[in-house]
């Protein structure tokens, strides 16, 4: 069995001065400028169902085989080029990592690309994606990081391979995960968090629009103004389109917090208990809390994959994305995962 994780012990978060609440690190953290650092980067597709294709940004060192590869999810609505991937992204450049900066079905542009529909549920494409890349590019080092909806993918897909990983998935880290879906959809609806579901809703009926236009004997014409809450789009789209009985169905079979328990690759999971809409709940924390391979950091601030720190020379504040690098980081001295002699 793989050992559990070791400690690991970040430096505390504190917030930057003047951005404390949940809703103005979420708010500053989305609009405030990320330094690039990364360099062009190969775009590739990569099959990841039958009918399935992403689209993904593959930033390679010279060494491209041994060095660490850190693949990067993005969340709901979100692409490649979300502030918190590139943020996350360059950090992981910068310390002499590959990166790869995944697309969900549909996102960044890549509607044509697959018939169906994504959801929060679809780690398979993350597995599918980490199999191509050992298979084709025989990487020896891959860490998987998710933000948001990503975080649950990732998570979901540890959770997932339990004690068949392969053994050269180093690390998973998750930042403001989505893994009790249901409570966070609701937590969504909230009145005072009614515009970020404003901003999540328009962004999902556009692409289904788009997806009908594409595909209209797939997908039927809907009044999808009628539909006041992400929990009724999932209703009456999601679940009808992915098989599931209905939203609070698909909530459950796509969260990770089902699955967290089976986790058994060095995992570290931030969340804020000032994120405006995501929820963990009392079962998902104490499965967190006793699975020894994962590191649970709950702060009492840093909103939704935000957590705006003071910054300084050499460090511009971001402290998730700079923690979970540093994470993947204290986990590479081995090249391999190490196994237990038991």
């Amino acid at each position: 069995m793989p050992l559990p994780a070791p400690r690991f012990a970040p430096a505390p978060f504190i917030p930057r001065r003047r951005l404390r609440g949940g809703h103005v690190q979420t708010i500053m953290g989305n609009f405030m400028r990320r330094e690039n650092l990364l360099p062009p980067g190969e775009l590739r597709r990569f099959r990841v169902a039958e009918n399935a294709e992403v689209a993904c940004s593959c930033h390679w060192k010279t060494h491209r085989t041994s060095a660490m590869t850190v693949v990067i999810v993005h969340g709901l609505e979100g692409s490649i080029d979300s502030n918190y991937v590139i943020g996350a992204a360059s950090k992981a450049w910068a310390r002499g990592m590959n990166v790869v900066r995944m697309n969900m079905r549909n996102c960044g542009g890549t509607e044509t690309l697959t018939s169906t529909l994504y959801h929060s549920g679809l780690s398979a494409d993350v597995a599918a994606l980490t199999r191509i890349l050992l298979q084709e590019d025989g990487l020896e080092k891959i860490a998987l990081v998710g933000f948001s909806m990503g975080g649950n993918l990732v998570l979901k897909c540890a959770g997932e391979y339990a004690d068949h990983a392969p053994p050269q998935i180093i690390a998973i880290a998750a930042v403001s995960a989505a893994m009790d879906l249901g409570p966070s959809a609701a937590a969504l609806h909230h009145p005072r968090n009614r515009l970020y579901e404003l901003k999540f809703m328009h962004g999902l009926r556009r692409r289904y629009n788009q997806k009908r236009a594409l595909f209209p004997d797939i997908y039927s014409k809907m009044r999808l103004r009628r539909f006041a809450s992400i929990w009724e789009f999932d209703e009456y789209v999601t679940a009808r389109y992915h098989g599931f009985a209905g939203a609070d169905d698909y909530y459950t079979r796509a969260s990770a917090a089902r699955v967290i328990a089976d986790i058994q690759i060095p995992t570290l999971i931030i969340h804020s208990l000032d994120d405006p809409f995501i929820r963990v709940t009392e079962a998902t924390r104490a499965k967190a809390l006793a699975n020894p391979h994962i590191t649970y950091l709950e702060t009492a601030h840093g909103g939704h994959c935000a957590f705006l720190a003071e910054d300084a020379i050499g460090y511009d504040g971001r402290w998730a994305e700079k923690t979970v690098i540093d994470f993947v980081e204290s986990l590479t001295r081995g090249g391999q995962r190490l196994a237990s002699s038991c």
